[in-house]
């Protein structure tokens, strides 16, 4: 279906009657948004949002599968502003994700297991949300794919990924509990052309609908205990976000555009569109699921 705004969706309340798990898709442009919707349908999740401009034109099948809100991401914190009235019309207890357009998500076994399989396991762990990395995708050679992707030939940085300590601000600046900030990839590379708030990997793209909850502007939750990345007393899963999104902010840049000539380095291999492959590489782990 389609609705002219996000206003009119929520007006609605088509949450309230959805099944979960629920995925948010934000279109920023136009590139790859078809095999993005395919890829989180193909993962299992039953209804996926769509906040997207309202000329976007979807093959009949896709047109039919997802709820289509007219809606731009280029407004001012766009991210918070979709994100956070979306968790507020969700019943409690909802699984939601959320991500960009040429993004695809990842998590252990996903070759054999759904979404949902994935989730129902991590509700038994008690936990309510599940840290993701956001590992850059890019294309190999930029002079034929000027805006930096390509599904067929994506690579990925097989290493050069660290974690510093979270500072607490309330507390004199000592380490949250259980709460890191993760780098890597082409925002690390060419961190110069990168804002210093934007350089961070983490992001908990998968999480439940609470009272209260908010999105910020970082990516974190307000409530602390949604930010870990794993329980007190034993490792939990981690999944990962395979995202062209750094690659195309870089080249849509102008400041960037022509200072970046390659995004190949010595330690860039192909991307097999496996989550074993990120698994191997250490960029997502199980946990306890077997």
């Amino acid at each position: 279906m389609n609705y002219p705004s996000l206003e009119a969706f929520l007006d609605q309340r088509v949450l309230r009657r959805a099944k979960g798990p629920v995925a948010l898709i934000l279109v920023e442009d136009r590139v790859e948004v078809e095999s993005t919707i395919r890829h989180h349908l193909d993962a299992g999740f039953r209804t996926v949002l769509l906040l997207a401009p309202a000329d976007l034109g979807l093959p009949g099948d896709l047109a039919d599968a997802v709820h289509h809100i007219h809606h731009t991401m280029r407004a001012p914190d766009a991210l918070t502003a979709t994100v956070n009235p979306l968790i507020a019309a969700a019943p409690q207890g909802t699984w939601m994700y959320y991500g960009y357009n040429a993004e695809y998500l990842f998590y252990p076994f996903c070759e054999t297991r759904t979404v949902r399989e994935m989730l129902a396991f991590h509700t038994e762990e008690r936990r309510p949300a599940m840290l993701t990395y956001v590992i850059d995708l890019y294309a190999p050679d930029l002079a034929l794919d000027p805006n930096g992707v390509n599904l067929r030939a994506a690579m990925l940085d097989r290493a050069g990924y660290y974690a510093l300590a979270r500072p607490d601000p309330a507390n004199h600046g000592h380490p949250k509990e259980r709460q890191l900030d993760f780098f890597g990839g082409l925002r690390w590379r060419f961190e110069e052309h990168v804002a210093p708030r934007q350089r961070r990997i983490d992001r908990i793209s998968l999480f439940r609908a609470a009272p209260g909850l908010e999105l910020r502007s970082d990516h974190t939750f307000n409530i602390e205990e949604y930010n870990t990345y794993a329980c007190p007393w034993h490792h939990n899963l981690t999944a990962a976000v395979a995202s062209f999104r750094a690659a195309k902010g870089l080249k849509y840049n102008p400041a960037s555009s022509f200072a970046v000539t390659d995004f190949r380095w010595y330690n860039s291999v192909r991307f097999e569109w496996c989550g074993q492959q990120l698994m191997d590489l250490g960029l997502m782990e199980p946990g306890q699921w077997f």
